[in-house]
């Protein structure tokens, strides 16, 4: 499978440089699963596709301030690192640039010695792990250093940090929002408990894996960095009984779905876990946990569009993004969403 079926020409000015002020009034395609049908709406509309004993489970990680810019302290030379992955004993993986410039046992300093990272591996792809070195609470540190890893595509200046949580974002841990749970408000998700939808969370800090592009021709050949995820034993039991009463399940981002599938292709069931997946989805791969998907539109030749093609086709998710792009929609991050709609 190569890497070019996987592409789309976008117009610059349709990737979303700031979110709206009204987190609901998103556009929101409408994809029947089945047959590529397609319907234009608003991101509140979602509630009349959401139906009485419906499972909707979203990401409740939360974005730390993972960018920070420092200096070596021997020779002052400006460093960069994302915080990916927390690997315990305050060891991170992160993301370094100049990747060159690193060496191990290189100290850069964050703040004036507020923080510093002492540089123990050098991996690959600019890949390095730190040893973070501080006095007091390491978040609080992050609050006063640290910003918000926005993608490289946003340009504009974020004002209010907290549009790039989601409004159930609680977890900490993540480099990257779960972009689809972004156009969730208190007041919907409430609207939508209403209608007796059972909402459930699940963890999933966004990582490398879920970001990094895909280099390879071949797209079978690409490898997934591994991102930690958590499922909690309430959760598995609610979501088992779903699927023994054939009540629909929803995953709300690609992040959701990854850990259901995850869980299911290992255990061929929902189980309490805290584990690590490097699933990669793309066409081909059987489903066995989602029956729905709510998604961001995603960014040509990315591992998150060759999921959603896996979802229905490449065909279909194709000939949805060129209407998408007809009609103005917004892209990426802090645009418009999808609705991957399985009608039964």
């Amino acid at each position: 499978m190569n890497i070019n079926d996987f592409n789309y020409n976008l117009p610059k000015e349709l990737i979303a440089q700031t979110p709206l002020k009204d987190r609901s009034a998103s556009r929101l395609l409408v994809m029947d699963k089945d047959n590529g049908n397609l319907e234009h709406k608003k991101f509140k509309d979602i509630i009349n596709y959401l139906n009485k004993g419906d499972v909707l489970v979203l990401n409740n990680t939360k974005v730390i301030p993972a960018r920070l810019i420092g200096e070596k302290e021997e020779t002052k030379a400006i460093i960069e690192i994302l915080l990916l992955k927390d690997l315990g004993n305050n060891t991170w993986e992160c993301l370094s640039k100049p990747f060159k410039r690193l060496h191990n046992d290189t100290i850069i300093v964050f703040g004036n010695g507020l923080l510093k990272a002492k540089v123990i591996s050098k991996k690959s792809e600019g890949i390095v792990h730190v040893k973070l070195l501080y006095n007091g609470i390491l978040y609080e540190i992050l609050d006063k250093l640290g910003t918000m890893p926005l993608p490289p595509y946003i340009h504009e200046k974020l004002n209010d940090q907290n549009r790039y949580q989601t409004v159930y974002a609680k977890n900490i841990g993540s480099a990257a929002a779960p972009t689809a749970g972004l156009h969730f408000t208190n007041e919907l998700l409430k609207k939508i408990e209403e209608k007796n939808v059972e909402i459930l969370f699940i963890t999933l800090h966004v990582g490398l894996g879920t970001f990094r592009p895909v280099e390879e021709d071949d797209i079978t050949k690409h490898h997934m960095h591994s991102e930690y995820f958590e499922i909690s034993s309430e959760v598995s039991e609610k979501l088992n009984r779903a699927k023994a009463e054939k009540r629909k399940i929803i995953a709300v981002g690609t992040t959701t779905c990854r850990v259901l599938e995850t869980v299911m292709h290992k255990y061929n069931k929902f189980k309490e876990c805290k584990e690590n997946t490097d699933i990669f989805i793309y066409p081909g791969f059987k489903f066995k946990a989602i029956d729905s998907l709510i998604t961001n539109f995603h960014l040509p030749k990315s591992t998150l569009l060759m999921l959603v093609s896996a979802f229905t086709s490449k065909e279909m998710i194709l000939n949805a993004y060129n209407e998408a792009i007809k009609n103005n929609y917004r892209f990426f991050s802090f645009g418009d969403a999808m609705f991957i709609n399985k009608n039964k």
